[in-house]
């Protein structure tokens, strides 16, 4: 990642629109920018109208902020940290966006700067081989709120039992994809950890990635699990070229695995990850439990400000 950030230092692309400020994108020395020159040299296919990858949030995170504060009062926080844009949960065609329908929860986030590529939206009855209205209601609302993707969470333990079960899931998950695809979207993957267990000579991870689409299902790489799980993200992703195309990005306490902590001060090297990693299109913080007497949007801000200042300034 380091080469094309070199790029966009040099070119002076980046400005504070996007998620950074012009102190942060000052070069420190003449070697600096020799270095940057170089750097547009190396990397030919390099796009001159490149970007960097924005910040988002899960908005998971802060779902007991939600809960007892309202969407409405949490989504300004979120944009004053400086993210620039959120991953949605939980949306029901009953309840809609945290209570708020798609068309009132785009204007939420308009009104904040804020726009949503993804949402995590519970696919389990569809999986299971019904409910095509579920789907629709899903592709109505990501269009909506101006989504890409539709991205599965998670699986229920019903549809997971061994390889045969993670084969014929990838068969339902490959006609989901082909749904979303003629509706102008796309279909995603999120992981945890059990997708990383041995089934045999195989793993559920493994079936998802060689049976799926490759064009037409896309991962959701949640770094965190996949840490956990014992795998190598960096190499995952360049033995799958095109495919991680969104990363979370949560660190994992170092007394504790099976709790978080903020970016950058927690047990992951983010560091040699982002230097060496494919850029993925999104990257979204999250978090999903908080230190006693933590803050959370204090919490959102310090790992904002980590991603942002240290890791993407490599």
């Amino acid at each position: 990642m380091n080469k094309r950030r070199a790029f966009l230092r040099y070119a002076g692309l980046l400005s504070a629109g996007v998620f950074m400020t012009p102190a942060i994108i000052s070069c420190n020395s003449n070697n600096e920018v020799a270095e940057d020159t170089t750097a547009v040299v190396d990397d030919a296919t390099l796009p001159a109208t490149a970007t960097d990858t924005p910040i988002g949030i899960q908005l998971y995170s802060l779902r007991e902020q939600i809960q007892s504060e309202g969407i409405e009062a949490v989504i300004p926080k979120i944009a004053a940290a400086g993210y620039k844009e959120v991953e949605t949960f939980g949306y029901s065609k009953e309840n809609g966006f945290f209570g708020l329908d798609a068309n009132e929860f785009s204007e939420l986030l308009k009104a904040n700067n804020l726009t949503t590529p993804s949402g995590h939206y519970g696919l389990d009855p569809y999986l299971e081989g019904g409910n095509e209205e579920l789907l629709q209601s899903y592709i109505d609302a990501a269009k909506a709120t101006g989504q890409t993707y539709i991205t599965i969470p998670y699986l229920g333990d019903k549809l997971r039992q061994d390889a045969d079960s993670y084969r014929k899931l990838t068969q339902r998950i490959n006609e989901a994809a082909k749904t979303v695809n003629q509706e102008g979207l796309k279909l995603a993957y999120h992981n945890h950890d059990f997708e990383f267990k041995e089934l045999g000579d195989t793993t559920g991870y493994q079936i998802l990635l060689e049976e799926t689409d490759p064009e037409l299902v896309k991962m959701e790489l949640d770094l965190y699990w996949a840490y956990r799980a014992g795998k190598d993200p960096v190499a995952m992703m360049k033995e799958n070229p095109g495919r991680f195309i969104m990363w979370h990005v949560k660190d994992m306490d170092k007394n504790n695995q099976a709790l978080n902590t903020e970016i950058g001060s927690g047990s992951i090297d983010y560091k040699t990850l982002f230097a060496n990693a494919p850029e993925p299109e999104h990257i979204f913080v999250e978090q999903e439990n908080f230190a006693e007497g933590m803050d959370p949007y204090n919490s959102i801000n310090q790992s904002y400000d980590y991603v942002a200042d240290t890791l993407l300034q490599q």
